[in-house]
């Protein structure tokens, strides 16, 4: 059976949101952040070198990083159903948003929390200029198309769901200004694989959903 290890308020919850959306029987090994720094523990070291979550080991295998895990797992258990191929009139778009996630919205985003946690001066006008930018970009592709890629759910929307709510514990940015995405993850909290997912992963956490 695949093991997902999740680290507490981390990127893994968009591999135990993946499984559950597939239906693949999984176990969640749960690992709690240091009290000293919040950082994640010396034993996910043992599992994986960069010490991170998420981690999983399938088959004699371990892998990290947040994105090839979900591809390896939707390509494996899944049959790649929420990956757009290249003639999908939707694959262009898929594939931008899919690496926009880690490639673009998180640096930018929590380069701002670098800043906080380490009690320095305000973050650089082009990080908060290209986080306001990033939003701005969010919120007019939610009004073109209920998820992501398009119609459909896929793996786009698994990566980029994080920034938009637990992501958001580590900086400070409401939706107070981003209707189309206050809609978008408000039917993203009613279907039933994020509410399971999030109900295991964070239990007792209300998602971040507005």
């Amino acid at each position: 059976m695949l093991t997902v290890h999740h680290l507490g308020v981390s990127q893994s919850e968009r591999v135990i949101w993946l499984c559950e959306e597939i239906g693949l029987p999984y176990r969640m090994v749960r690992h709690e952040r240091r009290e000293d720094n919040k950082l994640a523990p010396e034993a996910l070291k043992t599992i994986h070198p960069m010490g991170l979550a998420p981690v999983i080991e399938d088959d004699g295998r371990i892998l990290g990083e947040s994105a090839a895990i979900c591809q390896y797992i939707d390509a494996r258990y899944n049959d790649g159903a929420l990956t757009p191929q290249p003639d999908d009139p939707d694959y262009v778009d898929f594939l931008y948003w899919f690496h926009f996630a880690n490639g673009t919205l998180m640096p930018n985003m929590y380069m701002e929390a670098v800043v906080v946690m380490a009690d320095l001066e305000e973050p650089p006008f082009f990080f908060v200029d290209r986080k306001r930018r990033s939003w701005s970009m969010l919120e007019k592709r939610l009004g073109e198309a209920p998820f992501f890629a398009g119609e459909r759910l896929t793996l786009a929307d698994i990566m980029i769901v994080f920034v938009m709510t637990t992501g958001r514990m580590f900086i400070n940015f409401d939706l107070d200004t981003c209707p189309n995405a206050r809609a978008y993850l408000r039917r993203i909290g009613e279907r039933p694989a994020y509410r399971a997912a999030m109900a295991k992963a964070e239990p007792g956490f209300r998602p971040m959903l507005d």
